[in-house]
């Protein structure tokens, strides 16, 4: 991996002799500088940079030094954030700090107490990488068998899967889709007595459903139209190892007794033969289905289900186990940067907050597919809220309509409040919580009387989103 970056530095001022004076000094103490000269240009590039420093000056042309440093702020807690000025008042100087900034330096500046804040900065962006570090390291930790999980509900399933692997010749793994249903079959056969023998996966959602019995079962020749040779089905392929069976739910009803008499006898029969065949294979099926329900209602044959559930292990969703994301963040960064060669640290503050607010209908295959998208496209060492956006709010239930067009959804006042407490009052992560853009989100709190909750740079701004 290559090795990191410099700190970042922001500076805003509309003199352009200072922010060439603070560029010298800034690449003197190790930094990185941004020059921006205005505060709109400050409010762009933090959108999709993440900073350390922020040396923002009081007064300028176009948007003002106090509206800066709450949006700095906003997008990231952890920055530094000093107030410039050859103006300041007592009055400036305790709004500067009640937005965020940390010290208000007069001009002309102070280069002592500004290395001070260089160094102050320095060891903040320093203990956020080993932090980040940290959760890498735990996420290793709390790595069993290709999962990561630290919440209770995990570290029971592999407690579980630990107790039943040495035993169990039948069970049906139940959770919603992306959730690691054949992860969990793998860990079964892997800490069991068959982890030498084969493991054969088949999606009985992917088959076609003339195909099933000759696929699971295997076919003689002349057997149908097109069978040309006699063909072993994937039962006797597992033979002495493990078969799992995913999406079970979607076998036709003729499969389903079939499968249940090799569950019953061991003994499997090709498609136009009259002759049994013995099989020893530890069957393994998953579903998201509620098979309870749906044997309860004749869609799946009960006694199937009865001889498939002799175990049951349940997956949690990924909402249910939130305190996981960040160490399955960890792990998923690591591997992708790894694959593209890319030093990425992990996410700014605002991409964090995304990931934990989000709902997640997919679960970890959809974040582990945003975080691949976003390592392909982060340039830096962070992934921002730029590069997550349009990963995986496009999936929620209800965004896309026909054709695939993206309807606006129907956003009520509960929503959007709820969105901004969860969100910690940040505009941009809230607006994405609910589906909107940040214009349709100021239009809608503008709607609901919530217009006070806009400050006048953002109102100004509205118009570039």
């Amino acid at each position: 991996m290559p090795k990191h970056s410099q700190p970042v530095l922001l500076v805003v001022d509309d003199d352009a002799q200072v922010l060439e004076l603070i560029r010298r000094f800034a690449a003197s103490e190790g930094f990185e500088a941004l020059p921006c000269q205005g505060g709109a240009e400050a409010l762009e590039r933090i959108r999709d940079q993440h900073v350390d420093l922020a040396l923002v000056d009081l007064r300028m042309p176009d948007v003002g030094g106090l509206d800066v440093i709450s949006r700095v702020r906003e997008v990231d807690p952890h920055c530094h954030i000093i107030l410039m000025s050859g103006h300041a008042t007592i009055e400036t100087a305790v709004e500067a700090v009640k937005r965020g900034a940390i010290d208000c330096l007069s001009k002309p500046l102070d280069f002592g107490r500004l290395r001070q804040a260089f160094s102050a900065a320095r060891e903040e962006a320093a203990r956020r990488r080993s932090l980040l570090a940290v959760e890498g390291d735990v996420a290793r930790q709390l790595e069993f068998c290709g999962m990561i999980g630290r919440a209770p509900a995990m570290q029971e399933l592999f407690a579980l899967i630990r107790r039943l692997a040495p035993h169990v010749r039948t069970a049906l793994i139940s959770g919603e889709t992306g959730t690691g249903k054949e992860l969990v079959a793998r860990a079964l056969h892997q800490l069991g007595p068959r982890k030498s023998r084969r493991f054969t996966p088949i999606n009985c959602s992917a088959v076609v459903e003339s195909l099933f019995e000759s696929e699971l079962f295997g076919h003689v020749r002349g057997a149908f139209t097109g069978a040309n040779e006699t063909k072993a089905g994937l039962f006797e392929a597992a033979d002495g190892g493990t078969i799992f069976l995913d999406e079970v739910g979607e076998l036709p009803a003729a499969v389903q007794a079939k499968l249940l008499r090799v569950i019953e006898t061991g003994e499997v029969q090709r498609v136009g033969s009259l002759e049994p065949r013995r099989v020893d294979v530890r069957i393994i099926a998953a579903t998201n289905r509620n098979l309870s329900a749906e044997a309860a209602s004749g869609r799946f044959r009960s006694d199937l289900f009865y001889r498939l559930n002799v175990v049951e292990v349940f997956l949690p969703p990924l909402r249910d186990r939130r305190e996981d994301i960040p160490y399955l963040t960890a792990a998923f960064v690591r591997e992708f940067s790894e694959k593209f060669g890319k030093a990425v640290e992990g996410l700014t503050p605002t991409a964090e907050r995304l990931l934990g607010s989000a709902p997640w209908p997919g679960n970890v295959r959809e974040l582990r597919n945003v975080l691949e998208r976003a390592c392909m496209l982060v340039e830096g060492e962070f992934i921002t809220e730029r590069e997550l956006s349009g990963g995986f709010w496009a999936s929620a239930p209800g965004a896309l309509g026909a054709a695939g067009i993206v309807q606006k959804p129907d956003v009520d006042k509960e929503a959007i409040l709820s969105a901004l407490e969860r969100a910690g009052g940040n505009k941009a992560v809230a607006a994405r919580m609910v589906g909107l853009s940040r214009r349709a989100f100021y239009r809608r709190l503008e709607q609901f009387g919530l217009q006070d909750l806009i400050s006048r740079e953002e109102a100004a701004s509205t118009d570039e989103f």
